[in-house]
Protein backbone atom coordinates (compact mmCIF):
# COMPACT_ATOMS: atom_id res chain seq x y z
CA UNK A 1 0.00 0.00 0.00
CA UNK A 2 1.20 3.40 -1.16
CA UNK A 3 1.86 5.93 1.97
CA UNK A 4 1.90 9.26 0.23
CA UNK A 5 3.73 10.62 2.61
CA UNK A 6 5.96 13.63 1.05
CA UNK A 7 7.24 17.01 1.35
CA UNK A 8 10.23 19.37 0.32
CA UNK A 9 12.22 21.86 1.75
CA UNK A 10 14.40 24.85 0.39
CA UNK A 11 18.05 24.01 0.36
CA UNK A 12 20.78 25.86 -0.41
CA UNK A 13 24.27 24.01 -0.75
CA UNK A 14 25.47 21.52 -3.71
CA UNK A 15 25.39 18.09 -4.59
CA UNK A 16 27.65 15.87 -7.12
CA UNK A 17 25.58 14.29 -9.99
CA UNK A 18 26.40 12.31 -12.96
CA UNK A 19 27.80 15.13 -14.52
CA UNK A 20 29.29 17.30 -11.74
CA UNK A 21 28.45 19.05 -9.11
CA UNK A 22 25.21 21.29 -9.24
CA UNK A 23 23.75 24.06 -6.78
CA UNK A 24 20.94 22.97 -4.83
CA UNK A 25 17.76 24.53 -3.78
CA UNK A 26 14.99 21.57 -3.02
CA UNK A 27 15.44 18.93 -1.26
CA UNK A 28 11.92 16.13 -1.41
CA UNK A 29 11.43 13.90 1.48
CA UNK A 30 9.05 11.13 1.32
CA UNK A 31 8.46 7.86 2.82
CA UNK A 32 6.94 5.23 0.38
CA UNK A 33 7.85 2.49 -1.85
CA UNK A 34 11.36 2.99 -3.20
CA UNK A 35 12.20 2.55 -7.02
CA UNK A 36 15.65 0.68 -6.40
CA UNK A 37 16.47 -0.22 -2.80
CA UNK A 38 15.12 -4.03 -2.09
CA UNK A 39 12.92 -2.57 0.94
CA UNK A 40 9.14 -2.88 1.36
CA UNK A 41 8.90 1.09 2.16
CA UNK A 42 12.25 3.44 2.13
CA UNK A 43 13.19 7.57 3.18
CA UNK A 44 13.73 9.06 0.06
CA UNK A 45 15.58 11.95 -0.39
CA UNK A 46 15.60 13.61 -3.46
CA UNK A 47 18.48 16.72 -3.63
CA UNK A 48 17.28 19.12 -6.64
CA UNK A 49 17.60 22.19 -8.58
CA UNK A 50 14.34 22.19 -9.85
CA UNK A 51 15.48 24.69 -13.00
CA UNK A 52 18.35 22.79 -14.18
CA UNK A 53 16.15 19.90 -14.76
CA UNK A 54 16.36 15.97 -14.30
CA UNK A 55 20.27 16.03 -14.49
CA UNK A 56 20.68 18.35 -11.33
CA UNK A 57 19.33 15.17 -8.81
CA UNK A 58 20.57 13.09 -6.77
CA UNK A 59 18.42 10.74 -5.16
CA UNK A 60 18.89 8.45 -2.21
CA UNK A 61 16.75 5.39 -0.57
CA UNK A 62 17.18 4.15 3.10
CA UNK A 63 15.94 2.46 5.71
CA UNK A 64 14.23 4.29 9.24
CA UNK A 65 16.65 3.21 11.05
CA UNK A 66 19.39 4.53 8.49
CA UNK A 67 17.47 7.68 8.27
CA UNK A 68 17.04 8.12 12.48
CA UNK A 69 20.76 7.69 12.37
CA UNK A 70 21.74 9.79 9.75
CA UNK A 71 19.55 12.54 11.32
CA UNK A 72 20.81 11.69 15.08
CA UNK A 73 24.56 12.14 13.29
CA UNK A 74 23.75 15.70 11.28
CA UNK A 75 22.19 16.91 14.53
CA UNK A 76 25.10 15.95 16.66
CA UNK A 77 27.61 17.17 13.91
CA UNK A 78 25.84 20.52 14.24
CA UNK A 79 26.01 20.97 17.84
CA UNK A 80 29.30 20.10 17.89
CA UNK A 81 30.32 22.94 14.83
CA UNK A 82 28.53 25.04 16.34
CA UNK A 83 30.52 24.83 19.99
CA UNK A 84 33.43 25.25 17.61
CA UNK A 85 32.24 27.90 15.99
CA UNK A 86 31.35 29.64 19.91
CA UNK A 87 35.27 29.04 20.62
CA UNK A 88 34.46 26.26 23.39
Amino acid sequence: MCTTIAGKCPASGSAKGPTGWFSLDQIYVGYDHPVHAPLDHALSLDFVNEATGPGARVGVELTRESARALATRILETLDEAERYEAGG
